[in-house]
């Protein structure tokens, strides 16, 4: 972030000069107003990352301001000050968006803190802000999510081979987004206006998977009451995604080379054939190469099937697009939850650090738990699964997550919680509604937290 930028506003001129000056002399440029309106009219023609404002004002009070920004700035932190100190206005304050409340007088110290504390909370909304707007920029189409050098080589070859017709051969982990790619390659070809089949040849026996590909006469076995066009009939002029092809068994093999090789298919039961134009896709996340040399898949199918070969790679392989792909999925998931809008810095760090078996598939249920368990507008280490947070990797995962802390310590999550927690309390000087805000949490979380830690609130436990 820039120099940052604040405004003050209080129609005590006395006040707003001190104020004022002292945030100058911590290096931000301030602007200051004597009223609310003035402010509000000002913030629409130039950013603000925090504004300081007094409730009580003659033109335009505290809590104007405060709806005002949050309509047409919504990152502004907005802090309320107040001669009148409450529990009743910080409760108030607190439930229509303002970052903190501060009761007047109040020490340099506590305004040096909540300065910092409401521009890194800006700084965070900004960053959830971009990759939400990132992902809203795609195609429509694309579910395509990351930048990583492995990714983009996998877009190259997309881009490729989606004008042509030659069959292509993706390969990758489960979770990868093989069926992902295999509709890029579709949509982005002369056959988009045409259908995009999915058929998993591992879901279904052969008998089954035989009619459901080829289709059947009326007679053809028992419950074969009518004829049924298969889905290389149904896949004509588009495209037909095999997934999962390593499952299929050696009697189909023959019959997927027939059709490949003529581009005709014979329906069970029947003499004659139909002529298709049909492109296919395949895909698998066993090894083909090593299937031919054990003899369980036909080498003269492999060759017809890898003409063009996409090799995905494993999240573990492309972590750089762990933060992209996790704010893409944040913004799927959260318009289930509205109160949600980004990740606690911890909580991506594990992301990053976790190794991911599942992939990408994995992330995104990971995501949406997440989502799901959240009591606030970030998401907290705790909302994540166990096997991320935890099992034999997780000392090393957690190694410098908590910032400040001894960089070569290994410590367990509860030991980062704890501490990062009494530091939030011993800042905040024991006030719930301040320690909350600032964790993202609601009060219940923190008190099930401070009382599984042994921590108390402290001499200024209450909200002042």
């Amino acid at each position: 972030m820039s120099q940052a930028k604040l405004f003050v506003v209080d129609d005590d001129e006395a006040a707003r000069t001190l104020l004022a000056e002292a945030l100058v002399m911590e290096g931000y440029e301030v602007e200051a107003f004597s009223s609310g309106q003035a402010a509000v009219e000002r913030g629409k023609q130039s950013r603000a990352d925090v504004v300081l404002t007094d409730i009580r004002m003659e033109q335009g009070d505290g809590f104007l301001v405060l709806k005002e920004f949050k309509r047409f700035s919504p990152e502004t932190s907005i802090v309320l000050l107040t001669a009148f100190g409450s529990l009743e206005g910080a409760i108030e304050a607190i439930k229509q968006g303002a970052y903190d409340y501060l009761a007047k007088p109040f020490k340099k110290e506590d305004i040096r803190l909540v300065v910092q504390r409401s521009l890194e909370h800006c700084r965070l909304v900004r960053e959830n802000a971009r990759f939400r707007d990132d992902a809203r920029i795609r195609e429509p189409w694309s579910q395509l999510v990351g930048s990583s050098p492995a990714m983009l080589e996998v877009y190259k070859l997309v881009a490729r081979v989606s004008e042509g017709r030659s069959t292509v051969l993706i390969e990758g982990e489960s979770g990868t987004g093989k069926e992902l790619i295999a509709r890029a390659v579709h949509l982005n070809s002369p056959r988009r206006e045409k259908p995009f089949i999915p058929v998993n040849c591992g879901a279904l026996p052969d008998h089954l998977l035989e009619s459901e590909m080829f289709g059947y006469e009326k007679g053809a076995f028992t419950g074969a009451v009518g004829a049924k066009a298969g889905l290389f009939e149904a896949a004509n002029e588009g495209t037909l995604f095999l997934d999962e092809i390593g499952d299929l068994g050696q009697s189909l093999q023959v019959k997927l080379l027939r059709v490949m090789q003529e581009q005709e298919v014979r329906r069970v039961g029947s003499t004659s054939s139909v002529k298709v134009d049909v492109r296919i896709i395949a895909a698998t996340n066993r090894d083909l190469a090593t299937l031919v040399k054990e003899g369980k898949f036909r080498d003269d199918l492999y060759y017809r099937l890898n003409v063009v070969r996409i090799a995905l790679p494993s999240l573990a392989e492309r972590r750089e697009d762990i933060t992209m792909l996790a704010h893409h999925f944040l913004q799927k998931y959260a318009k289930q939850s509205l109160h949600v809008r980004g990740f606690l810095p911890e909580t991506m760090a594990l992301l990053k650090r976790y190794h991911w078996p599942g992939n990408v598939r994995e992330l995104e249920n990971a995501v949406e738990r997440a989502v799901s368990l959240s009591h606030g507008p970030l998401l907290l280490p705790e909302d994540l699964p166990e096997s991320i947070r935890g099992g034999s990797d997780s000392a090393e995962m957690l190694k410098g997550v908590s910032a400040g802390e001894d960089q070569d310590a290994l410590l367990t999550l509860d030991e980062v919680e704890k501490r990062h927690l009494a530091r939030v309390l011993k800042e905040t000087r024991g006030n719930k509604v301040k320690a909350a805000k600032i964790l993202g949490i609601d009060r219940r979380t923190l008190y099930r937290m401070a009382e599984r830690f042994g921590l108390d609130f402290g001499e200024e436990a209450e909200e002042k």
